[in-house]
């Protein structure tokens, strides 16, 4: 049988594009340590089953806590997922030696959870047609996964919280938004394909709201992802991280357009009722 740490562990996650010469360009992108801000926010490693191996770690998202044994991400994280894992240190690279080999395998500083996929998830029933075309690939682009243990006050004591239905609809064009995630900081360019890496930091990075009624906007937000302009953006690692208003969940980060992380990404919103319904469908703990 093989060594399942001769798998390739992706330290990014599926994209429509894949997010993604030497010299570096920083890419959340344009962001700063998080600090204790948004200690909600977490690192998520999901496992896929290998026949004679086992459950192998696969790739990375980001996530936010919404209540003690609940995490919201994206539906493309979860999808085809058997096992996940959750981490809210600010630096998790931190753990990969302590104890040595911990990350991305789990241990004492994380959280073993059940990953669940929104029913709606590219279903037939999306209104953008068959295939994988933008946006149909990413329809229903919502996720949770349920820990089989709370997380304690002691590491977490505060959650994110979701919007009000149809909250998305009344903010203003250029609204205020923070972007929080795990994703890699910096691009190599070389002779060979593009490159990411960084640390799996939490960072913050602030954007703004591309707001206004374009053809997918019952279902996605349109986020300004322009360093060069000041704002934020998001790239590998921070699919599923939250794009918050205050403490609130808006929309969770599904796909950008382009392999620099750049320009204009778009969020699965989480206001929709029936989104919101299906979130809410899972137990929270037993007092």
């Amino acid at each position: 049988m093989k060594n399942r740490r001769n798998f390739l562990f992706a330290a990014t996650v599926v994209l429509v594009i894949a997010l993604a010469s030497v010299g570096i360009s920083y890419a959340i992108t344009n962001g700063e340590p998080d600090g204790d801000w948004h200690p909600y926010v977490g690192l998520l490693v999901f496992d896929v089953y290998v026949p004679d191996v086992g459950n192998v770690p696969a790739w990375r998202c980001s996530g936010a806590l919404i209540a003690p044994n609940v995490v919201l991400t994206a539906g493309h994280c979860t999808n085809g997922a058997v096992a996940a894992r959750v981490w809210f240190d600010e630096e998790v690279s931190a753990v990969w030696d302590d104890p040595p080999g911990e990350y991305p395998y789990g241990g004492s500083s994380s959280f073993e959870g059940i990953p669940n996929t929104n029913p709606k998830y590219r279903s037939d029933e999306n209104p953008y047609g068959g295939g994988n075309g933008l946006p149909a690939f990413s329809y229903r682009d919502v996720g949770v996964v349920v820990l089989t243990e709370p997380v304690p006050d002691d590491v977490v004591d505060e959650y994110a919280e979701l919007p009000d239905p149809g909250l998305v609809d009344t903010l203003k064009n250029k609204t205020d938004l923070d972007l929080v995630g795990y994703g890699v900081q910096d691009q190599i360019h070389g002779g060979g394909p593009p490159s990411w890496t960084g640390l799996r930091a939490r960072l913050y990075a602030p954007s703004k709201l591309v707001s206004g009624k374009f053809v997918h906007s019952s279902e996605y937000m349109r986020i300004s992802l322009n360093p060069g302009g000041g704002t934020g953006g998001t790239c590998f690692g921070d699919s599923g991280g939250p794009d918050l208003l205050g403490d609130t969940v808006l929309s969770v980060n599904s796909y950008v357009t382009n392999y620099n992380c750049a320009g204009v990404g778009y969020s699965s919103r989480v206001d929709i009722p029936e989104v919101l319904d299906w979130i809410n469908s899972f137990p929270l703990p037993s007092p």
